[in-house]
């Protein structure tokens, strides 16, 4: 299906990237002004008066700080961010504690202020979660320790009793834009803290070099784009600016390095990068062990122990794919058999003995990927509980469906939390069968029994004369894409001219516009994963992202295939 394109005018740029503009609903050069001056204020969100507060309090009073992150990439960084924030504000007793996935679960739970009570802080603060951390909060207050939660995910209907929340999602909150990360909300609670600071002549009076928190934006950057935030406009000027810094060799030791071990040249970064290369290095750590290596490896200044620490990220990468691969393998098999016995269900729900509870993400996108259809996929937790991870599709808000449910079957879900598009719930085993029936249901009810699977939008055709490196590298700088503010992505027919195998998973080819001139080269990486033959016809129908390849120093335009099927 080809995008709907508004009429509108773009002055001065390549038509077609007008086109792919206008399609994005993009009416004017200032929805593509990514300069500093562009970012929303944070005088707006609801509660960073009061944070801002709480923290020049703990400031003046060299309190302990102690930060509590989430075990993914948007929580890492988070954490990063908030720890060298404060540093740099003068906080000289500031750390971090980073529940384990396995032992501790997710959030502000009491176990893990337990854990955070013998370190004796006097104010914790949440990144990237405690929105839904009703008890421990209660926990940490009778204990005596001041908190504020920073957030972003959905609140549930009963807040926690924080000192301080923040959190753009919050009901009755004005901040303009809803789609920040949690590494975003810490953010601009630094900013208004330094101009709270600012106001009381804090830098001057203790001899304190007013912090550049531009410098944290390679960080925000990474969170961002990792975390699938919604790209709107205040969120590519954050992703923009961080990758500009990225760019320049002005980043984190611990991103230059985790660049480097996965060969990705740092003068030519983008998004895509971002979230296929150093998030899932630093998500790693946090599915199979413990997040605190990533953060480690961010907070390194000494670009040797930096780089250590990445190996051992990639490591870890390596070992969730082979999971991962393993995992997908067994749900494509489920899925298959699914498609045999009938229609496959409005709403797919896997569950297997043997699943790792740090890759059911992953394997929920793919099958969600793979049948166009909301997925839950479980793994076992212990003690006849499962952890399950669920994505959703346009349409569909994942974590108001898990509210419904949980009001119509109040003793099914033990906990849940999340996003329109993704969510992670918990249930008793022996309640599986019964949440399958339930959930799909719901999905019926909300979409109906008709619903058809998401189709892949184009921006249209290209011609020969933009099949080149030139219109490929300026798509590569128009950035950043991202969720909500896609890739570029065309469509038109193309002669075969050759094809093979590359790596048993992946289709080679080489192609000819229709009636064109110009030879491509063009991958469909996974083809094989899906088919078990090479396309049957020498014209097809391909729909494609047009990128550069760099190969022994020589950059070629190449085809990165989405899409296949014979003309």
């Amino acid at each position: 299906m080809r995008r709907t394109v508004r009429d509108t005018h773009l002055a001065g740029l390549h038509p077609a990237l007008a086109r792919i503009y206008q399609g994005r609903h993009i009416t004017s050069a200032q929805q593509l002004d990514y300069s500093l001056s562009r970012l929303l204020p944070p005088v707006s969100l609801m509660g960073v008066d009061a944070a801002t507060e709480l923290l020049e309090q703990a400031l003046d009073a060299d309190a302990h700080i102690l930060f509590i992150g989430d075990f993914d990439a948007d929580g890492a960084t988070a954490c990063t961010v908030g720890v060298l924030g404060l540093r740099h504000m003068g906080a000289s007793n500031v750390g971090y504690l980073v529940p384990n996935r396995f032992e501790y679960g997710y959030g502000l739970s009491p176990e893990i202020v337990g854990v955070a009570a013998s370190r004796q802080p006097d104010v914790l603060i949440t990144v990237d979660n405690g929105i839904a951390s009703i008890d421990g909060v209660s926990v940490a207050q009778e204990l005596g320790m001041s908190v504020m939660i920073t957030d972003h995910h959905l609140p549930g209907p009963q807040l926690p009793t924080a000192d301080v929340i923040v959190n753009p999602n919050l009901p009755g909150d004005v901040f303009p834009s809803k789609a920040l990360a949690g590494v975003g909300v810490i953010f601009y609670v630094l900013m208004a803290l330094r101009a709270r600071l600012r106001t009381l002549d804090w830098f001057g009076r203790r001899g304190i070099k007013e912090p550049n928190l531009a410098e944290l934006l390679d960080l925000v950057a990474v969170g961002t784009v990792a975390d699938l935030a919604p790209l709107d406009h205040n969120n590519r000027v954050l992703v923009a600016q961080g990758l500009a810094r990225i760019n320049a060799g002005y980043c984190r030791p611990g991103i230059k390095t985790i660049l480097e071990t996965a060969g990705r040249s740092r003068t030519l970064v983008t998004a895509r990068d971002l979230g296929f290369v150093v998030g899932p290095r630093l998500n790693a750590a946090g599915r199979l062990e413990d997040m605190s290596h990533g953060i480690a490896c961010l907070l390194a200044d000494d670009i040797d122990q930096a780089r250590e620490i990445a190996k051992k990220l990639d490591r870890l990468n390596q070992e969730r794919r082979e999971i991962e691969s393993t995992m997908q393998q067994q749900a494509n098999e489920i899925v298959d058999q699914l498609h045999l016995n009938g229609a496959l269900p409005m709403a797919i729900c896997l569950y297997n003995d043997d699943w790792h509870q740090g890759i059911v993400g992953l394997v929920a996108s793919r099958v969600r990927e793979r049948t166009g259809r909301p997925a839950v996929v479980f793994a076992p937790d212990g003690n006849g509980v499962l952890k399950g991870s669920a994505r959703s599709i346009d349409g569909l808000h994942i974590r108001d469906l898990l509210d419904s449910i949980a009001t119509q079957h109040p003793d099914l879900l033990k906990k849940f939390g999340g996003h329109a598009m993704a969510a992670g719930l918990t249930l008793e085993k022996q309640t599986l069968d019964m949440f399958r029936r339930v959930f799909e249901q719901a999905v019926v009810d909300v979409l109906g029994k008709e619903h058809t699977p998401e189709a892949l939008l184009s921006d249209g055709c290209l011609n020969d004369d933009d099949l080149c490196i030139e219109f490929a590298e300026l798509l590569r700088a128009s950035g950043p894409w991202g969720q909500q503010f896609p890739e570029p992505i065309f469509d038109d027919q193309f002669e075969v001219i050759e094809q093979r195998t590359v790596g048993q998973r992946h289709l080679k080819l080489r192609v000819r516009r229709s009636q064109g001139k110009r030879v491509l080269d063009a991958i469909a990486f996974g083809y094989f994963d899906k088919h078990s033959a090479p396309p049957p016809a020498a014209s097809l129908h391909v729909a494609y992202r047009l990128e550069v390849n760099e190969y022994q120093g020589i950059r070629t335009p190449q085809l990165i295939i989405e899409h296949i099927e014979p003309c």
